[in-house]
């Protein structure tokens, strides 16, 4: 079990869609991840969209003339992304068990992005495991790219799960090195703040 599938066993897909629905109505910038990613592979490039939710980010990079493909251990999650882009391959599995081999013909990708606190909701342990998984799914030069929570403020938890310290160790026996790092998705400078968004290479 995840975190995350620890923290509710009721669905929670359509009440996740509707409320960014809501947010961009009102005018509010909900794609940043997916800007953010835009900025760092040309359209064409194939993203991974780990720990994709209800799609909203492999969605608009689709839209935008990427090739996606979204994974996530949440079914209510997955069936808000069917619904809304069948075109897309969605794929339900553990990150820490995930093989791609089994469902995507190719399966290397020019960028692999977890957002929405991806990293520290996995299962306690899995850590290490998970991101040398999704390093493997990158090809040479690939990037991934993770956005989370350092502290309380900036997470779903009471506590904090994942130190910068720790990811970039897990990073560096991955194969992967630091490119760069923000406090946000749009790309501000990180701050030593209680929350990163963190770009390393294969």
């Amino acid at each position: 079990m995840t975190r995350w599938t620890d923290m509710t066993s009721a669905p929670r897909g359509a009440d996740y869609a509707s409320r960014f629905a809501k947010l961009e109505a009102e005018g509010a910038e909900v794609h940043g991840e997916a800007r953010l990613c835009a900025s760092l592979v040309p359209p064409g490039a194939r993203v991974l969209d780990a720990g994709c939710g209800t799609g909203r980010v492999a969605q608009w990079l689709h839209r935008n003339g990427y090739e996606c493909v979204g994974v996530d251990v949440d079914e209510s999650m997955l069936a808000e992304a069917r619904r809304a882009a069948p075109e897309i391959r969605w794929i339900k599995a553990d990150l820490a068990t995930l093989d791609l081999a089994e469902h995507v013909l190719d399966e290397t990708f020019d960028l692999v992005v977890c957002p929405g606190n991806v990293i520290p909701l996995v299962a306690a342990g899995t850590e290490a495991t998970v991101v040398a998984t999704l390093a493997a799914a990158l090809r040479p030069g690939g990037l991934l790219v993770a956005g989370f929570g350092l502290d309380a403020a900036h997470l779903p938890v009471d506590e904090p799960t994942v130190t910068l310290a720790d990811y970039d160790a897990w990073c560096a026996d991955a194969g992967l090195s630091l490119r760069e790092r923000f406090a946000t998705w749009d790309g501000d400078p990180y701050d030593d703040g209680g929350y990163a968004v963190s770009v390393h290479r294969r």
